[in-house]
């Protein structure tokens, strides 16, 4: 699914602003149902701390990059850091753990990419995969979009905001992007991270008055490596693949041209090979992200160029400050 359009503006044409009031009483409905589960909830204490990443959207803003963040740095300082992560797109339901052996299809394509940086685990009942984690020598869970599941106790709980679309219209499903109520996503959060396209970007006045109150760690990705030379044919199959070829621009990439899929995009042979024929006929190369590229049929990643990127904080010595007491709880 793409997300419409008048799910990132509060105004719009007639037609839309109708659709977006038709939807309304729906997104009342889920919102009460979300908040009905998170508040009767009984969550478990896994016995060791649990750091959730999530957003209050729906679509990406940039959690996975800070997940490998947090597990990079806690390995790094000695802590046993395991991942815990559904396995979005995946067919298996676990408690399992990752390997490399497992495919896309397998455990989903988030997994792949964080267990380049420790132990992942995916489980459809989070409670079960963490205890899972913790038998098997985890000292802090790392916790992927579990902003809205209820099943474990948190010890941190970050949201991750787009800083470009915020919080779209301020509906919640299917009216806007929004998961809950947005007052109650904020209310459970100890920190914003403010994922902003560069660090230039201006916060809209809109989105300040929004998190007024919030510890808000403004951040941003920032590419591992310099953009591809020559031509480039982009695509993309993340909440906003706009993002993607943008950031190849800022970077001074020639971008001739660019195709988005949907979230979580399942490629198939006749996609990449449409893909590999347009891009010839250009005289361009393929570049896609990380987590397209895992999604990928194996046979044709050769031919394909990636560009990761890992996350800067502009306030790092805040993080570390949120961070120290947990690390100091697991040692």
């Amino acid at each position: 699914m793409k997300p419409p359009d008048f799910w990132n503006h509060r105004t719009g044409p007639e037609a839309k602003t109708a659709l977006r009031t038709l939807l309304r009483p729906f997104g009342w409905l889920y919102a009460k149902a979300a908040a009905h589960r998170i508040q009767s909830a009984d969550p478990i204490d896994p016995g060791v701390p649990v750091i959730c990443v999530g957003n209050a959207t729906l679509g990406g803003t940039g959690k996975t990059p800070v997940v490998s963040y947090l597990l990079q740095s806690m390995r790094r300082m000695g802590v046993q850091a395991h991942g815990l992560s559904r396995g979005y797109g995946g067919r298996e339901k676990g408690p399992m753990a990752v390997d490399p052996d497992h495919t896309a299809a397998d455990v989903g394509d988030e997994p792949l990419l964080l267990r380049r940086h420790g132990p992942v685990w995916v489980a459809a009942g989070r409670d079960e995969g963490a205890l899972t984690a913790v038998s098997n020598g985890a000292s802090v869970i790392i916790m992927d979009d579990g902003h809205q599941n209820p099943s474990l106790e948190k010890t941190l709980s970050l949201l991750v905001v787009d800083a470009e679309v915020g919080f779209g219209n301020g509906c919640v499903f299917p009216a806007g992007p929004l998961r809950e109520d947005l007052g109650a996503a904020l209310e459970r959060s100890d920190a914003i991270i403010l994922m902003k396209p560069s660090p230039e970007f201006e916060i809209s006045e809109t989105l300040r008055e929004q998190l007024k109150g919030q510890l808000v760690i403004p951040a941003y990705l920032a590419p591992r490596i310099e953009a591809p030379k020559g031509k480039l044919y982009a695509f993309a199959g993340i909440g906003r693949p706009a993002k993607f070829f943008d950031s190849l621009r800022r970077a001074g990439a020639n971008v001739v041209e660019t195709e988005g899929f949907a979230d979580h995009y399942k490629y198939k042979d006749a996609d990449i090979e449409s893909l590999f024929l347009l891009a010839s006929e250009m005289e361009a190369g393929l570049i896609t992200t990380e987590k397209d590229y895992v999604r990928l049929p194996k046979g044709y990643r050769k031919g394909v160029q990636t560009w990761p990127v890992s996350v800067v904080f502009e306030d790092e010595l805040t993080m570390r400050r949120l961070l120290h007491p947990i690390i100091e709880m697991a040692k």
